[in-house]
């Protein structure tokens, strides 16, 4: 019965765009379907292929926005406009405008809690960490944190300091293993060596 029924309400949202809370409650999409489904009906300037969206993305301005492919959007908050302004126009009877696009282009990343402000491009290739904030456009090929969010390190130094680090975790035959990000078969065993290496067993002490 309840597989009947995500069948009509996925069917229905998507061909209407309508019942978005029901279909997220019943349907459970992951994030890279949530991303697919906002590409045609989150009224974004455009939205690429295979991009992960998760669902605490706050995105003010999806007409200004465009997200490239393979991009993985976390919980984080991607500026359109400058909400300021009205407090400027309000106080100096001005009638201006403060707005932006936010373009974020092929493979790349954007980490919990960080923001994007409006007018910023990030450029291929990028990882936006956590908390950072961007208040200017973000190099092809750069990893960058931070407030204001600057320069930490190139993607292709990241890539090899995480290879290096992968290499030596006693679990790294199970990532080997694994299809895809998250596999419910490995996933016990996986946190099962990941807690005795990041722990003592016997004190719950962290390892240094």
């Amino acid at each position: 019965m309840m597989g009947l029924l995500r069948k009509v309400v996925r069917a229905y949202t998507w061909r209407t765009g309508r019942a978005q809370r029901l279909y997220r409650r019943i349907c459970l999409p992951n994030n890279l379907e949530w991303g697919s489904f906002l590409a045609r009906w989150g009224g974004f300037q455009s939205i690429g292929e295979q991009t992960s969206i998760n669902f605490g993305c706050v995105v003010t301005d999806p007409a200004y926005t465009r997200v490239g492919s393979n991009v993985i959007l976390s919980d984080c908050v991607l500026l359109g406009h400058d909400a300021s302004i009205n407090v400027l126009n309000n106080q100096f009877g001005k009638k201006l405008d403060s707005v932006g696009p936010v373009i974020i282009q092929d493979n790349c990343f954007v980490g919990h809690g960080a923001i994007v402000l409006p007018g910023v491009t990030i450029g291929p290739n990028s990882i936006v960490a956590a908390g950072a904030v961007v208040t200017k456009d973000v190099l092809p090929g750069t990893v960058v944190g931070g407030n204001p969010a600057g320069i930490i390190c190139t993607t292709q130094e990241l890539l090899q300091r995480v290879e290096e680090r992968s290499n030596s975790y006693p679990w790294i035959d199970l990532i080997r293993q694994r299809e895809g990000t998250y596999d419910p078969t490995l996933e016990p065993e996986l946190v099962r060596r990941r807690v005795a290496f990041f722990y003592d067993s016997e004190s719950g002490i962290t390892k240094k």
